[in-house]
């Protein structure tokens, strides 16, 4: 298993988990755990992944998802299970 965290924050509108979920089914990408909040207005959600049936490069996951972020006005950020865990411990 291959896991990557993903992050979306934004400004909530519909559809933004509908958008993101369809790309990562498209991508042979399957959601392991999600959680999501709305806070004043403000959308966030984090989801770990798991990457292993998936054809895509990871560094061409990130962009796509940074690109579609853009396009519904939100930010998706992507890391690797390994390197999130590594930033956050203390």
């Amino acid at each position: 298993m291959k896991k990557t965290i993903i992050t979306v924050v934004g400004k909530d509108t519909v559809g933004i988990i509908a958008k993101v979920c369809t790309y990562l089914a498209d991508n042979k990408i399957n959601i392991l755990d999600i959680t999501q909040t709305i806070v004043q207005g403000y959308f966030n959600m984090m989801m770990i992944v798991d990457t292993c049936q998936t054809d895509k490069h990871f560094g061409d996951i990130v962009d796509e998802l940074v690109a579609l972020g853009e396009e519904i006005g939100v930010i998706i950020k992507c890391q690797k299970e390994e390197i999130f865990d590594k930033m956050h411990r203390i």
